[in-house]
């Protein structure tokens, strides 16, 4: 079975996929972002890495793969080595579903203040769309985390909120998925004090149930730097 057709299957099985998802050349992305001429290494670097973001015709493969890998392993576009458009926004739709999970903690402490639902919403629209409005994907970002440092200091509801700025700013940058994540668990852990272990543990298995398998290994990678920070 190809590499192309194997994620289309990975993707049919992906119980609450809810995005199209296209192997297609993206023609109007072609056309406008030529390789140029006699590209020096960062040139081409760049390029590849566009390409990843905005087409899924082919993976990337070959030297370009390792030139890539020795310029960016271990960073945030370490994702577009390994992954492209389609991945991410099936990540970005897991990092919705880990910050909407926990969000009822943020609703029934604050109902009239939407910032964090609608920095949700704003991610579910960039996934169902595909059109990205850096503006909107900062100011839905900035709003959640302005209501976060309004809410109770380490309270299940300010972390709600947290995980939610970071969701959404998944459409921009893949690896604050792993912050949507980390911050859910914080929220867990602080809404169940007299049962931490339990109720984090059944969280992240959780979780784990609604990431597709092909993408568990990076992000438990990811996870396990960022948790250094975070400390769930």
């Amino acid at each position: 079975m190809s590499k192309g057709n194997l994620k289309l299957y990975a993707y049919k099985n992906f119980r609450r996929n809810r995005f199209t998802v296209s192997m297609a050349i993206n023609n109007e992305w072609h056309v406008t972002h030529h390789m140029p001429k006699d590209p020096t290494a960062d040139q081409r670097i760049k390029w590849h890495i566009g390409h990843a973001r905005n087409c899924s015709c082919r993976s990337l493969d070959g030297e370009i793969r390792e030139e890539i890998k020795r310029k960016y392993m271990n960073t945030h576009q370490e994702f577009w080595i390994f992954f492209d458009k389609n991945d991410h926004k099936a990540l970005a739709l897991w990092a919705a579903e880990c910050a909407n999970h926990v969000l009822p903690y943020f609703d029934e402490k604050y109902p009239e203040d939407a910032r964090p639902r609608n920095a949700i919403e704003a991610l579910q629209t960039w996934i169902n769309t595909g059109v990205f409005r850096m503006a909107v994907i900062r100011k839905a970002s900035l709003d959640a985390h302005a209501a976060a440092r309004e809410a109770e200091e380490d309270s299940p509801a300010r972390f709600a909120a947290r995980a939610a700025g970071q969701a959404v700013a998944t459409a921009h940058v893949p690896t604050h998925a792993i912050g949507a994540s980390l911050y859910a668990l914080k929220s867990i852990k602080a809404a169940n004090p007299g049962d931490v272990g339990a109720a984090v543990t059944r969280e992240r298995e959780w979780q784990a149930k609604h990431l597709p398998e092909h993408l568990q290994g990076w992000v438990t990678k990811w996870i396990e730097a960022k948790n250094r920070g975070l400390k769930v």
